[in-house]
């Protein structure tokens, strides 16, 4: 039962506003963002798993100093899905110089936001984003 679930499915599932990851045949544990094998017991028996859009945010900080072509101050965070996975994206929305953390703990939904390619990525790519509920 094994399908490949490649990086550009992942960019071209939040391209389309959805979120994909990888469901394993073997534990029903869901992975994301998609990898070859189950995050829980390794197995490769993965197919595509489309995710629900709630999340609960576990922890964040602020981004002040940032690589070449990335503009700080933003916010990365580190959410729970309701599916299970923790995912990683920015937190839009919010003055990230007003952030405390009375954030964490809080419901968002999860989206995506074309990114312009920089040094380090060369192209255009999509990114995880959070947005509080």
């Amino acid at each position: 039962m094994n399908e490949e679930c490649t990086f550009e499915d992942y960019q071209k599932s939040m391209a389309d506003n959805k979120i994909l990851g990888v469901l394993c045949a073997d534990c029903n544990t869901i992975t994301a963002p998609p990898q070859a094998v189950c995050r829980k017991c390794s197995s490769p028996n993965l197919s595509p798993k489309e995710l629900g859009k709630n999340a609960t945010l576990q922890t964040f900080t602020v981004i002040r100093v940032a690589p070449d072509g990335m503009n700080p101050p933003y916010i990365v965070a580190l959410a729970e899905t309701d599916d299970g996975p923790w995912v990683i994206g920015n937190l839009i929305g919010v003055d990230p110089d007003k952030t405390d953390l009375e954030l964490i703990g809080k419901r968002v939904t999860m989206s995506s936001q074309h990114t312009k390619g920089n040094l380090y990525s060369l192209a255009d790519f999509h990114t995880l984003t959070f947005s509080l509920q």
